[in-house]
């Protein structure tokens, strides 16, 4: 008898019910808590992360982690925006980081505004993001006052 395994006394359930990407996430770090705030801010409720690992996650966290980001932050800006996986890093997410670049925004002040709205990693700057700053240079401001103020106040 001692030959046969235990099913009552395994330390995990013999069906893990994560998707491989949620798998990945909590092998790299993510916390249970972490991933549940992802999963609520992706959609709607029971909504899963069903991201190719290879394709999609592994290069969006070492890209984030190339932006100057810690571990932590990392995580913080995917809980905040995981639709990052999602969007595409060449088509959305890399155009956003080089449009606040190109508003004169540097490294630092890029993970800032980064971190303090992370779904701006899900915006398509044409769209969502240049209206904005004309209706701000339209106010009167500068192109410093507009970089300032988008770092405080994405």
């Amino acid at each position: 008898f001692a030959s046969r395994p235990r099913v009552l006394m395994r330390s995990s359930p013999l069906s893990d019910d994560r998707t491989v990407a949620e798998a990945y996430l909590s092998s790299s770090g993510f916390s249970d808590d972490e991933l549940r705030k992802a999963k609520s801010h992706y959609g709607s409720s029971g909504r899963r992360l069903e991201f190719d690992v290879e394709s999609s996650i592994k290069p969006c966290l070492r890209w984030l982690s190339d932006l100057g980001m810690s571990e932590l932050e990392v995580r913080k800006a995917v809980v905040g925006c995981p639709m990052v996986f999602d969007v595409g890093l060449e088509k959305v997410s890399k155009p956003v980081v080089l449009w606040l670049k190109d508003l004169g925004l540097d490294a630092s002040q890029v993970k800032k505004t980064i971190l303090r709205c992370p779904s701006l990693l899900a915006c398509i700057p044409a769209v969502n993001l240049k209206p904005k700053v004309q209706w701000l240079k339209g106010l009167g401001m500068d192109d410093s006052q507009v970089a300032k103020t988008i770092v405080k106040f994405p």
